[in-house]
């Protein structure tokens, strides 16, 4: 079996991420079908959205590569990661500045993202995190991290963890149970959203939160432990009227 160097290694898990249903060993299969052994930089740099969209295809059956439940725009952005440009993504939204006390009573939240600003990522395999300050009134993008060094630790999942240790919430579309308890031990409150949904979109609804925080939300904002006794009490009045 072929020894790929780290960076081909990377740039063909980073592809892999963005195809559903295509794990790195079948991607490779793919690569070597159309361009050959051993695969190089110069090989991967070859790589065409043609001939990426026909090779997973004609394993599935489809000689053509249309139907293969897999959108363009996935397989476009694979290739340009299979280029190297990791940074490929052309729809990343913009970070703006931000220093502490900027949003007062806000937290911080990761989004596991694989294109652009969508909630669509799983925590083990997402590209990157989008991490965002959030009040009741404000958001701001403040930062994007890549998890591309991840491949590359001897625990993938606690180098994630690590990646987003300064935010209180994690939104995912699916967490295993061994990550998310590494994820709730780093007192990070990871949430499920198993739909695509824009992340903005996300943290508009999670905004309606703070009128009435559950206590671990009211800690983080500094509520005193009066103020949380009563948010939960106002939490159990809306349950018993619901």
């Amino acid at each position: 079996m072929q020894q790929l160097s780290r960076d081909s290694a990377l740039r063909i898990a980073l592809a892999s991420r963005v195809l559903p249903g295509v794990d790195v060993q079948r991607l490779i299969g793919i690569l070597h079908s159309k361009v050959g052994s051993p695969l190089d930089d110069e090989k991967l740099k070859s790589i065409t959205v043609t001939n990426l969209k026909t090779g997973i295809g004609s394993l599935d059956g489809e000689e053509d590569g249309e139907d293969i439940g897999i959108g363009l725009e996935n397989i476009k952005l694979a290739v340009r990661y299979l280029w190297g440009e990791e940074e490929g993504d052309e729809d990343l939204p913009q970070v703006q500045a931000y220093k502490t006390g900027d949003i007062p009573e806000s937290i911080r939240i990761a989004i596991a993202s694989n294109s652009g600003s969508l909630l669509n990522g799983h925590f083990g395999s997402c590209i990157r995190f989008l991490i965002y300050q959030l009040s009741q009134d404000d958001m701001r993008l403040i930062d994007i991290r890549s998890t591309v060094e991840a491949d590359s630790a001897d625990d993938r999942n606690l180098f994630r963890v690590n990646l987003i240790n300064d935010c209180q919430v994690l939104f995912v579309q699916s967490i295993g149970g061994p990550a998310a308890a590494k994820v709730i031990r780093a007192d990070i409150y990871p949430i499920k959203v198993p739909e695509v949904i824009a992340a903005t979109a996300q943290l508009r609804e999670f905004q309606k939160v703070f009128a009435a925080p559950p206590p671990w939300m009211a800690k983080v904002l500094g509520k005193t432990a009066e103020e949380r006794k009563r948010f939960s009490h106002h939490e159990d009045d809306v349950k018993a009227e619901g």
